[in-house]
């Protein structure tokens, strides 16, 4: 029985002759070669075809010995078997030709060929050997190589490459114009050229991330260019492995950022300009208003020690309605106070325990007597309700949405407030049968000083009172939002979390 060496070689008997041996041992190489090996005659006739060929092509031994090499030669590339065969005759080698070849299905294969001429024992030319490999995988991986190279290139950020030594390997035409070295000045040198002297310490920190395999992203930083400029920069390191995983290197990717810094720094002395400004506006709103309060005090006393003594009926009524212009007049004084108190974040609340029921029909009350044409109904079934927060407060965001209830509904004479409780908290609503508020128009009502109708002359507003009513509400850790319906009204709504 034949064995075989642990190359995978026949071992022959000993009575086989040298010759014979050899022959054996050429034709296991061939059988088991990864490489396709086929010999043909001058005219181009396949005379074998080995296990390798098969898998390539598709064709089996039986199928392609006998049959000419166009078999397997795409008709656009013909031409090609002239030019080798006139080659072969003339004795001369054909070394890692490249082309392509067909297989039987009729996918195009790119492959690497060398081609041997075969002689006899005269030394006259009587065929071809071809060794054929397939550079499918070499053609791709080149391909994408070529891709890379063309991005990384062509991009307008700096992409470097170095080893762990610090050397660098590759510098792309955006570091030549960043840094002003070529890439023939660079390459071969070490990293520390483009790092001031004071940074060089980051060179340190930034290849031990990459040496344990862990990338640098973002990392904003200074480099030097040839001429010395000092240039702030982005950048990102990654590893760079090899194929069996070794970390050999790292790929730098720079940008720089002195727009951006700039850019920064403006937006940045911008926001302090106005901040001053702000705080000149809000002192100024706060002085104005304390300044204005005291001469309204005197105004209204006047007023009321007047009304005191006048008789006539005429002259009373008039009185009258000049202290509630003076009132009207007070409470916005007291609104940009408050105002000014939010800006600067100094508002004052004052924390009691009250009953939210009795603030508002106090509220209620006090909107009857001055509103006596307008009927304000409580719609709820709860006698006693206590909550912690300032009372005063409350009742003042009440005062408001009452206010603009009657405001935004001339044609009405009707509002209901309702009172109930939902889960731990206490639920408010003021619905009024006014204009409405588009939908495009809910979620700004609550800013400052926008006015829901500022192209209507003849509705008053200065657009404090919602304002100021969500931040009372928001302190007493609650919510205010409305709901409405352009021409059939609106309502506000507000919670506020029950006594614990």
């Amino acid at each position: 029985m034949n064995q075989n060496t642990p190359n995978g070689s026949p071992l022959l008997p000993d009575n086989v002759s040298l010759a014979e041996q050899k022959q054996a041992i050429l034709a296991s190489i061939i059988a088991t070669s990864d490489d396709a090996i086929i010999s043909k005659t001058l005219d181009g006739i396949i005379n074998s075809w080995n296990p390798a060929a098969e898998r390539m092509f598709g064709h089996t031994e039986a199928e392609a010995v006998g049959k000419h090499i166009s078999l397997i030669i795409p008709h656009d590339r013909l031409g090609e078997e002239d030019i080798i065969i006139g080659n072969i005759s003339r004795g001369r080698k054909v070394d890692h030709f490249e082309t392509v070849r067909m297989t039987k299905n009729g996918d195009m294969i790119p492959i690497s060929v060398t081609i041997s001429p075969i002689t006899d024992n005269s030394g006259r030319v009587i065929g071809a050997s071809k060794i054929a490999r397939d550079i499918s995988i070499y053609k791709r991986v080149n391909e994408k190589q070529g891709m890379l190279a063309a991005i990384v290139d062509g991009s307008d950020d700096t992409i470097v490459s170095k080893t762990l030594d610090g050397i660098i390997t590759s510098w792309n035409k955006a570091a030549e114009r960043m840094f002003g070295y070529t890439e023939q000045e660079i390459i071969g040198k070490h990293i520390s050229l483009i790092i001031p002297p004071e940074r060089i310490r980051e060179e340190a920190f930034i290849i031990g991330e990459i040496f344990n395999g862990r990338r640098v992203d973002h990392f904003q930083t200074i480099r030097q260019a040839k001429d010395g400029r000092q240039i702030p920069l982005s950048i990102t390191v990654s590893p760079i492995v090899d194929g069996n995983g070794n970390i050999i290197g790292a790929s730098k990717i720079a940008r720089d950022i002195s727009e951006h810094l700039s850019a920064q720094e403006e937006k940045a002395r911008l926001f302090e300009q106005v901040k001053a400004l702000n705080d000149k506006k809000d002192e100024f709103i706060g002085l104005a208003s304390h300044e204005l309060k005291t001469p309204l005090t005197s105004i209204n006393g006047y007023l009321q020690l007047l009304s005191s003594l006048i008789t006539d009926e005429k002259g009373k009524r008039f009185v009258d309605k000049t202290r509630q212009q003076v009132k009207k007049l007070n409470a916005l004084v007291s609104d940009l106070l408050d105002v000014s108190s939010i800006e600067a974040g100094k508002l004052r609340f004052t924390e009691e325990r009250f009953d939210i029921v009795q603030v508002i029909e106090n509220v209620i009350e006090l909107f009857a007597h001055s509103n006596n044409n307008y009927h304000i109904k409580l719609e709820t079934d709860i006698t006693e309700l206590y909550i912690n927060g300032d009372a005063h407060r409350i009742e003042q965001v009440l005062n408001n949405l009452l206010t603009n209830a009657i405001r935004y509904a001339p044609g009405s004479n009707q509002i209901i407030i309702t009172l109930g409780r939902e889960k731990n908290d206490v639920k408010i609503g003021v619905r009024d049968f006014g204009v409405g508020i588009a939908p495009e128009k809910l979620k700004q009502i609550f800013s400052r000083f926008y006015r829901v109708d500022e192209t209507n002359p003849n509705v008053s507003g200065t657009g404090i009172g919602l304002y100021l009513s969500k931040e009372v509400i928001t302190r007493h850790n609650g919510k205010i939002w409305a709901e409405s319906e352009p021409g059939v009204g609106s309502t506000f709504w507000l919670t506020l979390p029950l006594e614990k």
